[in-house]
């Protein structure tokens, strides 16, 4: 038997930031287009060795939806997500996503093409997410949402954050 320091994790590991903004009406979320532009996503990629988790999160935020905030040190759920079609070459693939809130202060240009970063209130983004996923991945991302409004409207997440600004190569404003 193998020891629990050799074993590999059953489904790789990426990160998220699941980007959100308070408003009037309620919390907003912004989302990004996939790569193939058919679906709707939170910021998300591989964890970098030289970034802990949650500055991997907000790098991602930055690239992919130009978002500058404030990210949580701590991730506040973890989800499961599918990328391929199982009709291609290499199928459908299954990771385990860490999601960290990042409250968005600042939106840049220059984000990667065809994202087309939007905000969405949170009903609208429970739906936009789900739309052309099996249902399973559908109402993991759903959670996703439920979970991060339980915890900002609580206000008792902990206060603990860092500026995505502070990251390395990124200047500080």
């Amino acid at each position: 038997m193998r020891s629990p320091r050799t074993l590999k994790p059953a489904l790789p590991l990426q990160v998220a930031a699941v980007c959100y903004r308070r408003r009037r009406a309620g919390i907003e979320f912004l989302l990004v287009n996939t790569n193939g532009g058919g679906k709707w996503t939170f910021p998300k990629g591989d964890p970098d060795p030289h970034l802990s988790h949650c500055q991997a999160a907000a790098r991602e935020a930055m690239e992919e939806a130009g978002a500058i905030g404030l990210i949580e040190n701590r991730h506040f759920h973890l989800y499961i997500h599918s990328k391929g079609v199982f009709w291609k070459r290499p199928g459908v693939q299954e990771f385990v996503i860490k999601a960290f809130l990042l409250e968005v202060h600042e939106m840049r240009d220059g984000h990667e093409e065809n994202r087309n970063p939007t905000w969405f209130s949170a009903e609208e983004a429970k739906k936009i997410v789900a739309k052309g996923r099996e249902v399973k991945y559908g109402h993991e991302l759903q959670a996703v949402i439920d979970r991060a409004c339980e915890r900002i409207l609580s206000q008792q997440y902990p206060v603990t954050a860092q500026s995505s600004r502070t990251l390395p190569g990124y200047t500080n404003l």
